[in-house]
């Protein structure tokens, strides 16, 4: 019986990480945990904990979600993304970006930076209205900034193993700044009360728009898994939506129950992200065997 709970928990765990990190993960992973040398942040920092936390697969969903309320962020994606086709391609190139700025080398970290900012570079287009945008506006990077901390800080407490105090809160919100400004955004907010500043100070520029309804039809009802793995993910999904505040609902078209979402759906995505914290612990048959 143990033996077969080693080999769920080892398949569940390598099929968890092949979907996140792509075909290349372990060999970068390898890299960006192992090799030697100064990082940017401390082992035992809040951005460690909470990107290395398995809340930060309701918080990634949490953070698209809320990124496509932006007009002009929206249609970057929709026009420059891979998000209907390569959905996973692109969810593995923002994990290892997460993953190499957060725990790997500083020369590896400023890399990939580096090369985020070559491909902002590259895209630009022009809004319905003629007015153009480009990936690279401070503006813009400034908005993908704080939609991404709030939700990963926002899952992390409420799904996380070991929720931040409010030190630890700060702490997280100016340790992703310092990689925001090296990616070209222009004062990141430093506390989680600048944070909340930021937020509302968005809230005129955000509408639900065509675009952003379908990449988020996309999200939550044509992710490109097997069968089996779709119930799995609608209670990640249904754990994102929960965390989505009630003003968002109507403009992106997502449901709203507001009592089940504090009940059920708060169970389960406790349970989800329980069972992916298990999962992705290895074994100690997989640590021996790697160790062998």
């Amino acid at each position: 019986m143990g033996t077969a709970r080693v080999s769920v928990r080892d398949r569940l765990g390598q099929a968890l990480f092949e979907r996140v990190a792509g075909p290349d993960g372990a060999k970068q992973s390898d890299r960006i945990h192992n090799r030697p040398g100064p990082r940017w942040f401390e082992p035992d920092s809040a951005i460690v904990r909470v990107h290395s936390d398995a809340s930060m697969f309701i918080g990634g969903i949490r953070a698209l979600l809320l990124q496509t309320l932006h007009p002009a962020a929206m249609r970057a994606v929709a026009e420059h993304s891979g998000y209907r086709g390569d959905m996973w391609g692109r969810l593995a190139r923002t994990s290892t970006f997460l993953a190499t700025t957060t725990f790997g080398h500083a020369e590896d970290a400023q890399t990939a930076v580096d090369v985020v900012r070559r491909i902002h570079a590259k895209v630009t287009g022009t809004m319905p209205d003629g007015t153009p945008y480009a990936a690279s506006d401070p503006h813009l990077l400034r908005w993908v900034h704080v939609a991404e901390v709030d939700s990963f800080l926002l899952a992390h407490q409420v799904y996380g193993k070991q929720p931040l105090d409010q030190a630890g809160r700060d702490e997280y919100v100016a340790q992703v700044g310092v990689i925001a400004e090296k990616l070209g955004v222009v004062d990141p907010p430093q506390t989680e009360a600048e944070l909340r500043e930021a937020l509302a100070a968005y809230r005129p520029e955000l509408r639900g728009t065509p675009e952003a309804r379908e990449a988020v039809g996309y999200l939550l009802f044509k992710p490109p898994l097997p069968l089996p793995a779709r119930a799995p993910y609608g209670v990640l999904v249904a754990a994102a939506v929960a965390l989505m505040p009630v003003w968002t609902r109507l403009p992106l078209r997502l449901p709203w129950l507001p009592v089940g979402e504090r009940t059920v759906v708060r169970a389960l995505g406790g349970l989800a992200t329980g069972t992916i914290r298990w999962a992705m612990t290895p074994s100690q048959a997989a640590r021996a065997a790697a160790d062998a």
